[in-house]
């Protein structure tokens, strides 16, 4: 029992984001029905198997589901969809608007049906710019929003995607918010809605949040970037049996790491007195780095627990 027992999902998505989602409204209770195509999602041939048709990725974005194979192309497949809808509170999918419609399957065609349909679409970009009809995918968004060129001022100056399906999964945790805010909307009111979740607006502001920095103001205060994420040397330190990650935030964190390393000649150093000081911000994590690499680097993680633990946040 969840807190969205007895609402119906139809989760007409596939791959990640979409189905990560809809997962996650099947983790708060909902009864979330798949429909897939009759080859199935694509990410169930996706890694290692024990079972054909159950990949790692399908398995771990479709749990809390029951699921059914429909052909949407032809006139059967397209009646039991919508018998489905018409008993449904909420419609996912996360195909291009643009395909919906010719499916037959537009907000304009589904709200006669079922006027209380929360309509849910997650996709590439919003439908009221240059590229509304364009495909999109996390490693074409991460790009767009500038993540690699980012990830290229932390370390070689190489560009690099994030390691991990981080737009589909940061996208279809906003699609769970907008929904459950849809679906309060409708209690309120008694009428559901069309909602866009578009995976570049989305991960525009996420990313922008972080990084606009002096550009937020007009004229601008710098060239944006918050400079501790940029820092190279913002990351895990070297112990002699592993690796440990620190991180020393606020003036009473420092001043207590500053004592803790022995380091008082930084402790009573005006630069590093308190954070109010912009000059401070960028080079705090310089001399983290070389705190920790002058104390640790041929010390156990141990070590560096007995030393910082009373006085830092860190984790090994």
């Amino acid at each position: 029992m969840g807190p969205l027992e007895g609402i119906k999902v139809v989760d007409m998505t596939t791959v990640l984001m979409g189905p990560y989602a809809t997962q996650m409204l099947g983790d708060y209770g909902a009864d979330v029905i798949k429909v897939e195509t009759l080859d199935g999602d694509v990410t169930r041939q996706i890694g290692p198997t024990r079972h054909p048709g159950m990949g790692p990725v399908f398995l771990n974005t479709n749990r809390s589901k029951r699921s059914i194979c429909l052909d949407l192309k032809k006139p059967a497949g397209r009646d039991a969809v919508l018998r489905l809808i018409a008993a449904a509170d909420v419609l996912v999918y996360n195909v291009r608007p643009q395909a919906m419609a010719r499916l037959q399957l537009g907000y304009d065609v589904v709200s006669q049906i079922n006027p209380r349909l929360i309509y849910a679409g997650v996709f590439g970009f919003g439908q009221d710019g240059p590229y509304a009809a364009k495909p999109a995918y996390d490693d074409l968004i991460q790009g767009a929003t500038a993540l690699p060129a980012l990830m290229a001022q932390t370390s070689d100056g190489v560009p690099r995607y994030v390691p991990n399906a981080l737009v589909d999964r940061i996208v279809g945790l906003t699609a769970v918010g907008a929904i459950c805010a849809s679906l309060v909307h409708r209690d309120r009111t008694g009428r559901g809605q069309r909602v866009d979740i578009p995976m570049f607006e989305t991960m525009a502001g996420f990313v922008m949040g972080d990084h606009m920095g002096g550009l937020t103001y007009e004229p601008p205060l710098d060239k944006g970037g918050y400079a501790r994420h940029l820092s190279p040397d913002r990351r895990p330190y070297k112990t002699s049996d592993g690796y440990i990650c620190v991180i020393v935030y606020n003036d009473k964190q420092w001043e207590n790491f500053f004592k803790a390393t022995g380091r008082d000649d930084l402790r009573s150093h005006p630069k590093f007195a308190t954070l109010k000081k912009p000059t401070c911000r960028s080079c705090r994590c310089t001399i983290l780095r070389a705190c920790c690499t002058t104390r640790i680097s041929s010390r156990p993680i141990s070590f560096r627990w007995s030393i910082i633990r009373p006085r830092a946040a860190f984790a090994a």
